[in-house]
């Protein structure tokens, strides 16, 4: 598995724009063959900071991903949302060994 952590900071007046944006790309996201989750997750504190956990089949899977309509739709959408550049931290699972995602 392939995981990636998108660390994202919305600028306030675009929390509920970019949660409908981000919510639109992750249902689409999850119909993907190549992914096994797609979670969007905001912290509880501080609502303008989200994570996307992302979690792919294969390392090709994940460069589909950034071809798909719905990602390009998404990445132009909330570009002027961001506070600053969104960081994605790559990962892989050590346990379970395979998740069964």
């Amino acid at each position: 598995m392939n995981i990636v952590f998108v660390h994202v900071h919305v600028r306030p007046e675009f929390v509920d724009a970019f949660k409908q944006a981000t919510i639109e790309n992750a249902s689409n996201s999850a119909k993907e063959e190549g992914i096994a989750r797609f979670d969007v997750i905001q912290q509880t504190d501080d609502a303008t900071r989200f994570i996307l956990v992302e979690v792919y089949k294969t390392a090709e899977a994940s460069a589909a991903h950034k071809e798909t309509a719905h990602y390009l739709k998404w990445r132009d959408t909330v570009a002027e949302m961001m506070a600053e550049p969104r960081q994605g931290v790559k990962y892989s699972n050590i346990f379970p060994e395979d998740s069964g995602w």
